[in-house]
């Protein structure tokens, strides 16, 4: 199941199971991106953000001089909100730091922009503490910037990440390349039911991050995790994991823990029945308003997302 792939609407394959880097500390993303290498995993996911890539970069190196091929190995990483109105110069800045000449997949990491001028580079605040945006900048002008990017040979494939389905309306009128990827937090409390649907009728994968629910995994200890877990023989992380691949999504499991690392491979099969119970318990969150979000920066801004609209 951890060699599971789904095809992208570039052709492209992208790895069903990725390791994710969001929070993982100096010292210990290189080895766990180089360990994550060595067994086996095929797809990285990064960004700008993170402030991490060069020991990306680093463990990626290790992992290349060791003899896995640069060809096999799926990497994504994302435009920062300071920088929307220098798309490329950004990309560039993370090649540089990954000691890479491609990307597989490059996704704007937010649709909102932020001061690329202001008091810090990558969060800039007004005097009262909140987000220092650009008002008069729309999300589909950052768009039209990264879809440049295509023809220059530096990303194989751009998309999105974090887009609501009126954000999404927004953009495929003005779009002349269709995002490859939806980005988006994703699990049973979140299942996002109307972002799926709407990305799979227009041929645009997902791809969940946060799948057990953000730092200490909250999500494991829920009652139909619990049950489908001792149902199948595995643990609850395998249950939130593979979730996502009977959904034909890929998955972030994010840890620096070798041991944890090679357990997230463990994917299992999950049948209707087991499916059953993960969407009764979605949809009777989403019901009755309880569904939680782990994920939401405090940028000042409506997304689109019900639950937070």
């Amino acid at each position: 199941m951890a060699d599971t792939k789904f095809k992208l609407n570039t052709g492209a394959e992208i790895p069903a199971l990725g390791l994710g880097t969001w929070q993982s500390g100096p010292g210990e993303v290189k080895k766990a991106v180089s360990y994550a290498l060595s067994i086996g995993y095929k797809h990285i996911d990064c960004a700008y953000c993170y402030g991490n890539e060069d020991e990306v970069g680093e463990g990626l190196k290790e992992a290349f001089a060791s003899g896995v091929k640069r060809e096999d190995i799926f990497v994504t990483t994302k435009l920062w909100s300071t920088y929307h109105s220098r798309v490329e110069q950004n990309l560039d800045m993370s090649l540089k730091s990954l000691g890479l000449d491609y990307v597989d997949l490059y996704l704007m990491h937010w649709p909102v922009a932020m001061n690329p001028n202001g008091n810090h580079e990558k969060f800039p605040k007004h005097p009262d503490g909140s987000r220092d945006l650009v008002t008069d900048w729309k999300h589909t002008q950052t768009w039209k910037a990264m879809e440049k990017l295509v023809a220059t040979g530096k990303v194989k494939a751009i998309g999105v990440a974090n887009y609501s389905v009126k954000y999404l309306e927004e953009l495929l009128p003005e779009a002349t390349i269709v995002p490859a990827v939806n980005q988006i937090e994703n699990h049973p409390s979140l299942p996002q039911q109307e972002i799926v649907d709407f990305c799979k009728a227009k041929g645009i994968h997902i791809t969940a991050y946060s799948p057990l629910g953000s730092s200490g995994s909250p999500m494991m200890k829920e009652k139909p995790i619990l049950e489908v877990a001792e149902k199948r023989g595995v643990t609850p992380a395998s249950v939130l994991l593979s979730y996502h691949i009977a959904r034909e999504s890929s998955v972030l499991a994010k840890s620096v823990n070798p041991e944890r690392i090679k357990a997230n491979m463990g994917l299992v099969k999950l049948d209707a029945a087991d499916m059953k119970i993960l969407d009764d318990y979605a949809i009777g969150l989403t019901k009755s308003g309880k569904v939680v979000r782990y994920v939401y920066p405090a940028f000042g801004v409506d997304f689109g997302f019900p639950d937070k609209s």
